[in-house]
């Protein structure tokens, strides 16, 4: 570069941020920016501030400028106009925040346009312009701008107005025309030398931007790529949406002077502009949600009389240690400024508790002995040998992160609470982005170019499944798999897939809300962060990730909804119902019998982080008999850690062999029999054997899990250093750092296998004592996913519980429990919930049951059709409740349902309250009398065909099933799908079940394959048939067909299918 020319600085510019449309992602930006020797840059995504703080982190990291903008929508009317046709108008204009207010402004302005303004885009007006212009600096815009389109429109004058206009709006000094060279685009030259000349009419002056869509001119493609994949376009069609008439990347100072050499001033202006920006963002600076006390009291004297109310409520002793531990805990808060923080923990929780919503608090909080005091927690830390330090000490710069989960039917109502208590403006749920990742990217790309959908399919199922933490990549699958290798090398048309998805891989394609982030402020929320809807669903969210937010000084609350509390707190309830008993389930007795003999038996179908076919095996051998037995379990049974189990059992079993490597371990390894069994016990290793702090035991920790060759290379000369330094040899460090491999990416804390170990005994407890309550509530929490219905009723048939059809009689919305009678004796049973009927909806289905308690049970179906009087009774919902079983107390079903028209007909004029009329003459069987429904014979349905209803309505067979007369032939085999899916990949065996589904697709050669699905008694499995096994088997492969497949068991992406070689029918 010339050493006279003065630097361009990029003043529109757009990431990844700018969803689907802009390729450059924020780390490849700057650091072109700082290779081209810029030293400001700025960033201005379309309507949104997404990528506001992590460029700015950025920038600063490089020694760069950051200017934080946005290329903002503007209506030319009120942004509360939403008119079909009329308000679809909108301009660009660019702002640029010069300081701290005009970032607090632009906050401002972005949060209203998505909250106020948003009509297909998020639009700004004039007057909230006007409100918050103060700190900002705004070009013209764009070719799309409103001074362009007035200069496209032959509008001179009207072009002085808007400059005028602007200027009064952002001031004099503020507001800058805007020049772009994109020759390609047609119209824009004379609209530049339009803006040209009236820059030099009205001394205006000029800066010159790229509207940087991409780094390189290469990216083009790439970019062209993401265009097709937002409009869902294909690159072939000349009429979608493009921007290759010209180039959008990221260009450097030479070639802006040789794009601008006609007005030089406008690339040493970008320079000016840039000079005038300057923010400094305190980040990282907490504030706390204002939680009202009562006058005099600070949140540290609160918290104090909290936790110290608490030792009687948790009936604890007031002994040395536990005021030792609490002052301990106490001053680390206290110095920290955290107190808010749990004193809002502890009231969203009470909230909770006080309402019967069920709570759990996962991860290493459950270590600290005053959330256990304040009743957020539920075990005692003393008790568990629970390090406090593991969650928060003194060294740990990082804020607390208490993980609240509550029951999933009920959280939103405790986030609801907050809204309520904290103010509306002042609470959000978090943001999140999605990502193009590696096997979507391929299919999109390929959709794109328009191959046909086989082509990218087939690229998209070699790239492996990736692993929590660590996302599978293209790059890594290309190092992993050979045949991707192969087809990659070998495949012209792949390779061009390929080698634009890794372009593409890691773009974020969408916000959307985070699993269980919130965030609540002290003041609104736009003091803070950006807000917007959620594009799903309505709810405000921060335009902010959990990290950003973070560090615009919002710490997160993290709601969480899990089922399995869900599923506890119906059991419990419906125990209340139907027994009068009531169970505190936080406090029920953790030796009971009953609970672990059937641990023991590995009955373990619905218990909470126990079920599944390994772990049962495991728990049969181990035959727990404490919690500490489950917490074990719990943090071992995972990739790694897992070959540690069968020591484990060995040494429960014969306590001679329990021996420990160093005796100093014993203190903390001593519920574990001298094994390491959670991450703690690395991290006790390190601080008792290598000397460290738990700041260095903290960094240990999070250095190991990443899993980073050179960061683990110099981890284990550090510890192996500490621990020969405090007394032990060499070897012996060795050993011990092979003993840590296993747990150093997979690890449990301690805290929380002990937090999750206490729900699935609690899981088991309910399930041992009170059976039919429990298995009613996995039911009900599982209603509408047909495969985990139906194995829970397998399950309920081998505990001898009867699961009955829908019944207008018994049947409430959900499943529930009903008395009967086996063999002359009293039994539960099960009664299928009228929700669960598909075609049928919640609505109709409360009337029934509103009607049933208010006036008695339904006599016969001319009753039930006389009171039933509701526009949702329809030809519909009662074809539904006839099919799925749900009448059949008060008729035959053949019959109600041939005389379906007669019966509406029936039931429309009940509704108008005409039953007595003549109008009905047709159905009565003597006018004269008391009408009645007579209905016609209809001829008999078979058993199969009320079967095939039940399929259809309920999703599962319910009376009887169609293998029924096949049962002692498939018990033959000694295989069925829950056994096939443990077999090994490749293993060769016989599939015998019901056809469920079939989809026939061609191969690229143009030959039919099918997948399938199978099912038996108890499960089923996605099958594949390939071409040639296709064609010989054709007729045998259709739905409903009973069928013996031969063929051998595939795990490809991690899910058990098989693929089908030979067909037969099964025959009675």
């Amino acid at each position: 570069m010339d050493s006279t020319m003065k630097p361009f600085v990029h003043l529109h510019t757009h990431s990844h941020y700018s969803l689907l449309d802009g390729l450059s992602k924020i780390d490849e930006m700057v650091s072109l920016a700082k290779r081209y020797k810029m030293p400001a840059l700025a960033l201005t995504d379309h309507g949104n501030l997404y990528g506001a703080l992590e460029f700015y982190k950025k920038c600063k990291a490089e020694g760069i400028k950051p200017i934080i903008g946005v290329e903002a929508y503007i209506t030319p009317g009120s942004r509360f106009d939403k008119r079909p046709g009329i308000d679809t108008t909108r301009y660009h204009l660019t702002l640029l925040a010069k300081n701290a207010v005009g970032y607090k402004n632009l906050i401002q302005l972005v949060t209203l346009s998505h909250l106020e303004g948003y009509y297909y885009k998020p639009r700004m007006d004039k007057e909230i312009l006007r409100k918050h212009s103060q700190g900002i600096i705004a070009l013209s815009g764009c070719f799309g701008s409103e001074l362009s389109r007035a200069f496209r429109n032959g509008k001179g004058d009207e072009a002085e107005r808007i400059v005028r206009e602007h200027q009064e709006i952002f001031g004099v000094e503020n507001y800058f025309l805007e020049i772009m060279h994109h020759p390609g685009v047609e119209g824009i030259e004379k609209v530049q030398n339009e803006i040209i000349r009236l820059s030099k009419k009205l001394h205006i002056p000029l800066v010159a931007t790229q509207d940087s869509h991409y780094l390189h001119s290469d990216d083009m493609q790439a970019h062209e790529t993401l265009l097709a994949i937002q409009t869902n376009a294909d690159l072939k069609d000349e009429n979608r949406f493009s921007m290759n008439s010209d180039d959008f990347s990221f260009i450097d100072t030479e070639k802006a002077y040789e794009y601008f050499k006609d007005a030089p001033e406008a690339v040493e202006n970008t320079g000016k502009v840039a000079d005038m920006c300057d923010i400094e963002l305190e980040l990282g600076k907490w504030v706390f949600p204002n939680l009202p006390l009562p006058d005099g009291t600070t949140y540290d004297d609160e918290l104090r009389r909290l936790v110290y109310a608490g030792i009687q409520k948790r009936n604890l002793p007031a002994s040395e240690e536990i005021q030792q531990r609490i002052e301990y805990e106490l001053q680390i808060i206290r110095n920290k400024g955290y107190s808010p923080y749990f004193l809002v923990v502890a009231d969203l929780i009470e909230y909770a508790q006080k309402n019967g919503i069920l709570t759990e608090i996962r991860g290493s909080v459950a270590g600290s002995l005053i959330t256990y005091l304040l009743s957020v927690t539920h075990v005692n830390p003393l008790e568990y040998k629970l390090p406090f330090e593991r969650f928060l000490n003194p060294e740990r710069p990082s804020a607390p992160d208490i993980d609240m989960d509550f029951a999933d039917n009920r959280r939103d109502e405790v986030i609801e609470y907050a809204r309520k208590k904290y103010g509306e403006d002042k609470v959000a749920q978090i943001g999140t982005f999605g990502t193009m990742m590696a096997k979507g990217s391929v299919r999109d790309v390929a959709r794109a170019l328009g191959h046909p959908y086989s082509i990218g399919d087939k690229i998209s199922r070699l790239i492996p499944m990736g692993s929590q933490g660590f996302p599978m990549t293209i790059d890594r699958a290309l190092e992993t798999v050979p045949e991707l290798k192969e087809l990659y090398e070998h495949d012209s048309t792949s390779k061009e897939i390929i080698d634009l998805a890794r372009r593409l891989e890691g773009c974020v394609r969408h916000i959307s809300v985070h699993a269980a982030g919130v965030v609540i402020a002290p003041r609104p929320l736009s003091e803070f962060v950006p807000t917007q809807l959620d594009p799903r669903g309505g709810k405000i969210i921060t335009q902010y990730d959990m990290y950003a937010v973070e560090d615009a000084g919002l710490l997160k609350f993290d709601f969480l909804g899990i089922k399995n509390l869900a599923i506890l707190e119906n059991a419990v309830r419906l125990v209340k119902k139907f027994h009068d008993i009531s169970i505190d389930i936080q406090n029920i007795p953790l030796d009971d019998k009953k609970t672990f003999a059937m641990l023991a038996k590995g009955e373990t179908m619905g218990l909470f982080q126990l079920n599944g076919s390994g772990m049962t095996r495991y728990l049969k051998e181990l035959k727990p008999t404490t919690i500490h037995d489950i917490n074990a379990m719990v943090a071992l049974y995972r990739p790694g850690p897992m070959d540690t189990i069968p020591q484990y059992i060995e040494r429960k079993r014969n306590p001679h062999l329990v021996s420990y490597l160093d005796p100093r371990m014993k203190k903390y390894l001593d519920q574990s029999y001298g094994l390491i069994v959670y991450q703690d016990d690395l991290l006790f290793s390190a601080i008792e054997l290598a000397g460290y702090s738990w700041l260095e035991a903290d960094k240990f920790r999070k250095a190991v899990g990443k899993k980073i060759p050179a960061e683990m290379a110099a981890q284990k000369e550090k510890l192996i250093k500490g621990i020969v330094a405090n007394g032990q040899t060499e070897a012996f460090a060795e050993k011990l750092w092979k003993l840590f491999e296993p747990f150093q990416a997979y690890g449990f804390n301690k805290a929380h296998a002990a937090s999750y170990g206490r729900v699935a005994y609690q899981t088991a407890y309910m399930k041992a004592n009170f059976p039919v309550e429990y298995m009613t509530a996995i039911l009900t929490a599982d209603a509408g996913d047909v495969e985990k219905i139906s194995e829970a009723i397998a399950e309920c048939v081998r505990m001898g519980i009867p699961v009955l059809s829908p019944d207008v009689n018994e049947s409430f919305g959900d499943f529930t429990v009903v008395s009967g009678q086996h063999n002359g004796k009293p039994i539960r049973q099960i009664r299928f919930g009228l929700y669960s009927i598909k075609n049928f909806g919640n609505e109709i289905a409360n009337v029934i049951i509103d009607e049933r308690e208010k006036s008695g049970k339904f006599s016969s179906f001319a009753d039930f059709l006389e009171r039933i009087k509701h526009k949702n009774l329809n030809k519909k919902s009662l074809e539904a409740l006839i099919k799925s079983g749900a009448l059949d107390a008060l008729g035959d079903r053949a019959a109600m349902l041939g005389n379906m028209e007669e019966a509406l007909a029936y039931n429309h004029e009940c509704a108008k309250g005409t039953t007595r009329q003549s109008s009905l003459f047709g159905l009565m069987e003597d006018a004269s009398s008391v009408p009645k429904l007579k209905l016609r014979e209809s001829p008999p349905v078979s058993k199969e065909q009320k079967l095939l209803w039940e399929k259809e309505l309920l999703g599962l067979y319910i009376s009887g099933h169609p293998l029924e007369e096949h049962r002692e032939k498939l018990a033959k085999l000694d295989i069925d799908i829950r056994k096939i899916k443990l077999l090994r990949e490749g293993f060769p065996t016989i599939v015998g079940g019901i056809i469920e589904e079939v989809k026939i697709i061609l191969t690229s050669k143009g030959e039919q394959m099918a997948f399938i699905k199978i099912a038996d008694f108890n499960d089923r499995i996605e099958s594949v048939v390939f071409p040639r096994s296709f064609h010989e088997y054709k007729e045998l492969l259709a739905t409903d067909k009973k069928i013996l497949a031969k063929g051998k068991t595939s795990h490809r992406n991690g899910t058990p299918s098989f693929i089908i070689e030979k067909v037969k029918e099964l025959k009675a």
